[in-house]
């Protein structure tokens, strides 16, 4: 699927599945609380589907899908029929009217924890933590070589590329010194730290860890297998070989295996393979072909693939999955706080906000990588969409929690004048944030680096 037209379509289908979560947490539990509910909407806007149901409620899904609410009978929007005075949202007592407006946020903490248990269950595949480190940065000063296998990071036992970059990237943020332990190829162990306090100020994640320049080590220059009829077997390759070099130069893995074959056949497709065999090293001749492959551009290829990345699969019974999956839960909400009060103090820059453009990418980019993927993004965007109706601001659920909070307090309820306010005050907080966040988003398409 295109790019643009597939990052569309999961985008779709992310806010269809959280948001009608979240608006059906308020649903169930108004219905519960005894409260009527006229209308639940998943979008906004004109209704492009529209069902009356036996209870009465309307059910609709609108033409705008960036978001989704329930309208329930309330005497501040107009008359109420006496005989249904009972069925009033503000007749309800305060306890009900907290439970119904967290019902929205709790259920998409009820989703997170759902979707990390199914990814769990079902296999969440990961990379290993075997790293190297880009030429002259951060972290090949820090003494990081090719092929290193992450132990800890911060103190905590890793075992996946993605657990290791979760804490590299909070430590990132907070730009501190960072204590790493790694086994290298020869099977020691050494203690090293990473001196992130260097790194500048005001950058986002993603130019932090380029300069930082740790990344996952690529697959090394060993034939996986010689494909039948191509160069490389017709000169006698076969499945194991380590390449050390071509025509003289010197490859370490794959990828300079590939580079130093475009450059090499430029000149002439005869190449001079050496290659490690059984604690030899043999020469072959190899005359490199041009080949395109699902219509990219035509290169220089010999036939042989990679070797299949080291892979760690966490895969659990249901009820170790259980257990993992409200450990995850709660470690990704204390990593958001603090990425948030690191935005506050300064600390962190707000450039590492993402709006709806990079929800959209980065939804697309998970789907692609598989069902466990994208269970995971739904269960972060699930859960940082709870947080963030938590916040204490007017016309999300926070804001109405607050208020409640307020007239548990004071023995009445705010007044109406309070409440237009706070309305004005969160409308333009919600502005500013759209606005930064989108943004954010042009920036790191026109400027990624």
């Amino acid at each position: 699927m295109n790019p643009f037209f597939g990052s569309v379509f999961w985008l779709l289908v992310t806010l269809g599945v959280l948001v009608t979560f979240h608006e059906f947490g308020h649903y169930w539990v108004a219905r519960r609380c005894g409260v009527k509910v006229l209308r639940f909407s998943i979008g906004f806007g004109r209704a492009i589907w529209k069902h009356i149901g036996r209870d009465g409620t309307e059910y609709q899904v609108a033409a705008i899908p960036l978001g989704g609410y329930v309208k329930m009978l309330d005497a501040r929007e107009g008359e109420v029929d006496p005989a249904l005075r009972h069925q009033e949202f503000t007749a309800q007592p305060i306890w009900k009217r907290i439970a119904i407006v967290a019902a929205g946020p709790g259920f998409n903490i009820v989703f997170t924890v759902a979707a990390f248990w199914l990814m769990f269950v079902l296999g969440r595949t990961d990379y290993a933590p075997i790293v190297t480190a880009a030429p002259q940065s951060m972290a090949a000063q820090a003494g990081i070589q090719p092929g290193d296998r992450l132990l800890s990071v911060g103190g905590e036992a890793v075992t996946t590329w993605s657990g290791s970059f979760d804490i590299i990237a909070n430590a990132l943020l907070g730009r501190t010194p960072l204590a790493v332990t790694v086994r290298g190829t020869d099977g020691m162990q050494r203690a090293l730290v990473l001196p992130l306090d260097r790194l500048p100020a005001g950058e986002d994640v993603g130019q932090y860890m380029e300069k930082l320049g740790l990344q996952p080590a690529p697959a090394p220059a060993i034939v996986a297998t010689a494909v039948p009829g191509d160069p490389a077997s017709r000169a006698g390759l076969q499945s194991g070989d380590r390449i050390v070099s071509v025509d003289g130069t010197a490859v370490k893995n794959f990828d300079e295996l590939g580079k130093q074959i475009a450059a090499s056949a430029v000149k002439s497709p005869k190449l001079v393979l050496v290659v490690e065999r059984s604690g030899k090293s043999m020469p072959f001749s190899v005359t490199a072909r041009m080949d395109s492959e699902d219509g990219s551009a035509p290169r220089w290829v010999i036939g042989v693939t990679p070797p299949a990345a080291e892979m760690a699969i966490q895969h659990y019974g249901p009820f170790k999955a259980l257990a993992q999956s409200l450990d995850l839960t709660w470690q990704r909400t204390t990593d958001t706080f603090s990425m948030v009060g690191k935005m506050l103090t300064g600390e962190a820059s707000t450039r590492n906000i993402s709006g709806i453009v990079g929800i959209a990418q980065v939804a697309n980019a998970a789907a692609q990588m598989g069902l466990d993927r994208f269970l995971e993004f739904l269960g972060l965007v699930s859960l940082s969409l709870a947080i963030i109706n938590l916040l204490p601001i007017p016309i999300l659920d926070g804001g109405h929690l607050l208020y409640y909070l307020i007239e548990l307090v004071k023995g009445s309820p705010v007044s109406e004048r309070t409440m237009i306010a706070g309305q004005y005050i969160g409308i333009a907080l919600l502005i500013t944030l759209m606005g930064l966040t989108f943004y954010n988003d042009i920036h790191r398409i026109i400027l990624p680096s």
